[in-house]
């Protein structure tokens, strides 16, 4: 029996079924509004762009049977001062499935930003809504090594979710940090907590749904040579477990390719690389292409093994 088939049996004798609620993400900076639905995107803030569309694939712990793997597709806006006013919009979609739970979601997104030169800096508010669907198959929950199960139904249930976002920016005016630009951002986005029962005529099973606190500060730090790198730290605390805090390095050569590194609290190293394919050459709109590796150093019977991300997005000036 492995290591997930160990947890599942112990969600069983609990009565309760967990997962990973939130996805996790390796290139996070490209997610920022599925983390934050008031984060103003990576492509607006180091570029310019207005207008992205992109996707993620996430396979985690490869080498288990059950482990997470996460798909997302999403969309996000930032108006041009339409009437004096800059808003912000998007919307995504999320499937995450592990072991034997899973959900999927779709969400949009609508927010303002507060700021004399939108361009420059401004305080962004930010709400998401949207529904989920959750899943629990209880043909997956074996008790014993003989594949004894506790129930042999795909139970559904469908939730609405609410979260909320705050976040700055500020481009730095004089000085020796002259033109750089520093964010700092908090938000909620699993606001409304839930204890979903499923309930299956071989037994009754429930998944707990949990609030989530995100907190991210960054810097961008530009050189001569458009080159930049981006500093970021990740802060994430969900009641029942310890702070996780994520530090990240990404350096933007001054051609197309970049290329990153960083470490968290829950002894996770990562590494990422990719391209931009027409903004380093000038042109209005950039093909991102990335690919993102994490590694736990922690024990995980015998351990968690590498999590392998990839994500592809294209960004627009509109």
């Amino acid at each position: 029996m492995n290591s997930l088939k160990l947890l599942a049996l112990c969600w069983c004798l609990a009565g309760t079924l967990g997962a990973q609620q939130l996805s996790l993400f390796t290139q996070y900076r490209e997610n920022a509004t599925i983390i934050n639905p008031a984060a103003m995107e990576n492509d607006f803030l180091a570029a310019g762009y207005n207008m992205s569309v992109g996707a993620t694939y996430r396979k985690q712990w490869v080498g288990f049977t059950g482990a997470p793997e996460t798909q997302n597709i999403r969309f996000s806006y930032i108006n041009p001062r339409l009437s004096g006013a800059t808003f912000t919009m998007g919307a995504h979609l999320i499937n995450d499935q592990t072991g034997p739970t899973g959900l999927t979601g779709v969400y949009g997104r609508l927010g303002t930003v507060i700021s004399g030169d939108p361009e420059y800096s401004g305080l962004s508010l930010a709400l998401s809504g949207g529904m989920v669907q959750y899943r629990v198959d209880a043909s997956q929950i074996t008790l014993r090594e003989d594949g004894d199960i506790i129930g042999s139904t795909n139970r559904k249930q469908m939730h609405p979710d609410i979260g909320a976002g705050i976040y700055y920016y500020q481009t730095i005016d004089g000085g020796a940090m002259d033109g750089n630009i520093f964010y700092i951002g908090a938000s909620m986005p699993q606001l409304l907590g839930l204890d979903l029962l499923f309930q299956d005529e071989e037994g009754d099973f429930n998944v707990q749904r949990v609030r989530h606190l995100y907190g991210m500060l960054g810097l961008y730090t530009f050189f001569y040579d458009d080159s930049f790198l981006q500093t970021d730290l990740w802060v994430k605390q969900v009641e029942g477990a310890p702070i996780n805090v994520d530090l990240n390095l990404r350096y933007q050569l001054p051609n197309a390719l970049w290329i990153g590194a960083g470490i968290s609290s829950a002894k996770n190293f990562h590494f990422e690389t990719g391209i931009n394919i027409g903004g380093n050459a000038g042109l209005d709109s950039n093909l991102k292409i990335g690919y993102g590796l994490d590694y736990s150093f922690t024990s995980f019977g015998p351990t968690a093994g590498t999590t392998h991300e990839l994500q592809v997005a294209l960004a627009f000036q509109r």
